[in-house]
């Protein structure tokens, strides 16, 4: 059973992750580390998973905005050269050709932050991915990532509590 405190935290986490999705400047990491200092720890699994799902449904803007970017009159005038119009097409047609190079980049710049996956989502919704395989990859990415953060936090807190 959930107490009313990890709800708590869970909704805060949910609200600063699709914040930290959509405005750059918002640090999530940053969040979940001053969280995990000051919270009791524990329930680290869900509370990634509920930052990762946050993620995701901020990151979705981003991937429909890539989506869309075409029909916006500039990008539309830049895609219109031979060779930008070329050079999409070519990483189209690796991607679809061969999900598992995409899933295994999102994946990295999920889990890593490098490359930016602000930046890697517009990607992904401009070369057309599947939007469960990014959804999926993007949540299990972001999970493990914000559960490291959660987890080391809380094991600096206990190694410096034994320390001094």
């Amino acid at each position: 059973m959930l107490s009313a405190g990890v709800v708590g935290d869970a909704l805060g986490i949910l609200g600063v992750a699709i914040a930290s999705a959509l405005v750059p400047v918002i640090n999530i990491e940053v969040y979940l580390i001053g969280l995990a200092a000051v919270s009791g720890g524990g329930h680290t699994w869900f509370l990634a998973a509920v930052g990762g799902m946050g993620q995701m449904l901020g990151k979705l803007v981003w991937y429909h905005l890539g989506g869309n970017a075409l029909r916006w009159g500039w990008v539309r005038r830049k895609m219109e050269k031979p060779k930008a119009a070329a050079k999409l097409e070519l990483w189209r047609r690796r991607t679809n050709d061969r999900p598992l190079v995409g899933a295994l980049l999102l994946f990295v710049s999920a889990v890593s932050g490098f490359p930016p996956f602000a930046i890697v989502a517009v990607l992904a919704g401009q070369l057309r991915m599947n939007v469960w395989m990014f959804l999926g990859v993007g949540f299990v990415g972001r999970t493990l990532r914000f559960a490291g953060f959660l987890g080391g936090a809380d094991w600096l807190v206990e190694l410096s509590s034994r320390w001094f």
